[in-house]
C-alpha cells in the first residue's frame, strides 16, 4: 500500500517537476535568443550602447518572469496573486520614483529618436553648449566658456531643442552699414570679393548681398552665404574683420550713429516786439 502511494506521489509530482524544469530550460533558452535578437537588431540600426544594454536586459527579464510563473503554474500554484503583488510593487516604486522615471523615459526617447548626438551644439532646457554625454537619466552639456552642466533628461526632452549641427550646412549672415555718400554697387562688389576669396564659403547656393534698411545713420547691407556647419563661427568672425579692412582699403565709410542739429536764430527785434505786445 505504501509503495503504491509512493509511486502515485512520484508519478503525480515527478511529472510536474520534470515539466517545470523543462519549462525553465526552454524559457531560459528563449530568453537568451530574444536578448541576442534584440541586441542584433538594435546594433544594426546604430542604437546607443547604453540603450541596447538596458533594452536587452529588460527583454531577458520579461521572458524569465513569464517562464517562472509558467513553471509555478505546473504545481497548481495560483500565479494571479504573484502578478497582483508584482503590479502593486511596481506601482509603489513608480510613484516613489516618478521624477527619476520621467528622466529615464525622456532618456530613452532621446536615445531612440536622437534629436542630437554627442558633439552637437544644442540649445535645450535653457542651456546652450556642446553635448558631451547622453545618459539614461541626464545629459551633459559643456558651455562655450567650458562650464560642465548636467541637465535632467525630462527638462531637455520636454523643452524646445535647437540643434545647430542638425544639418550639414548653415547660412551665415552679416549686417554691414555703409555711409549715405558711399556707392552701393562698389560696396557690394568689395563685400562679395571678400566672401568669394574664402574657400570655406560654398558656391551653391550663391552668396547674396541685399540692401535691407535705410537707417538713420547708415545704409545697411545684409551679406548671406552658406557654409559647413563646423565652419560657421570661424567664417563669421574672420569675415567680420575682412569686411572692415576691405571697406577701409576702398575708401568706403562705415558710419557711426550721428545726428544733425539745426539751431534756429530768433529775430531780436521781432521777439522784443512780440514781447511788448504781450505785455
Amino acid at each position: 500500500m505504501e509503495t503504491q502511494v509512493f509511486f502515485g506521489f512520484l508519478t503525480t509530482y515527478g511529472i510536474q517537476v520534470i515539466g517545470a524544469i523543462l519549462i525553465l530550460i526552454i524559457g531560459r533558452f528563449v530568453a537568451g535568443l530574444v536578448r541576442r535578437s534584440v541586441r542584433k537588431v538594435m546594433t544594426n540600426r546604430g542604437a546607443d550602447l547604453g540603450l541596447i544594454g538596458f533594452v536587452t536586459s529588460l527583454a531577458y527579464a520579461g521572458v524569465m518572469i513569464f517562464t517562472v510563473l509558467a513553471a509555478l503554474a505546473k504545481f497548481g500554484i495560483q500565479t494571479a496573486s504573484f502578478v497582483a503583488v508584482l503590479g502593486a510593487a511596481g506601482f509603489a516604486i513608480g510613484f516613489a520614483l516618478q521624477g527619476s522615471l520621467s528622466n529615464f523615459a525622456s532618456g530613452v526617447m532621446l536615445l531612440v529618436f536622437r534629436p542630437f548626438k554627442v558633439g552637437d551644439v544644442v540649445e535645450a532646457g535653457g542651456v546652450k553648449g556642446k553635448v558631451t554625454d547622453i545618459a539614461i537619466f541626464s545629459t551633459t552639456i559643456t558651455t562655450p566658456d567650458n562650464v560642465k552642466i548636467i541637465a535632467p533628461n525630462s527638462k531637455i526632452y520636454g523643452d524646445v531643442i535647437t540643434n545647430y549641427n542638425g544639418y550639414d550646412t548653415r547660412r551665415v549672415d552679416w549686417a554691414v552699414g555703409i555711409g549715405y555718400d558711399a556707392n552701393i554697387d562698389d560696396a557690394k562688389r568689395v563685400l562679395l570679393d571678400v566672401v568669394a576669396a574664402d574657400a570655406r564659403v560654398l558656391k551653391d547656393p550663391d552668396p547674396v548681398i541685399l540692401l535691407t534698411e535705410m537707417a538713420d545713420s547708415s545704409i545697411n547691407l545684409s551679406v548671406r552665404v552658406w557654409a559647413k556647419a563646423a565652419d560657421y563661427w570661424n567664417i563669421y568672425f574672420e569675415c567680420n574683420q575682412a569686411f572692415k579692412e576691405a571697406l577701409d582699403a576702398n575708401g568706403i565709410e562705415i558710419p557711426f550713429p550721428q545726428r544733425v542739429v539745426h539751431m534756429a536764430t530768433a529775430d531780436s527785434q521781432g521777439f522784443q516786439g512780440s514781447e511788448g505786445a504781450a505785455s
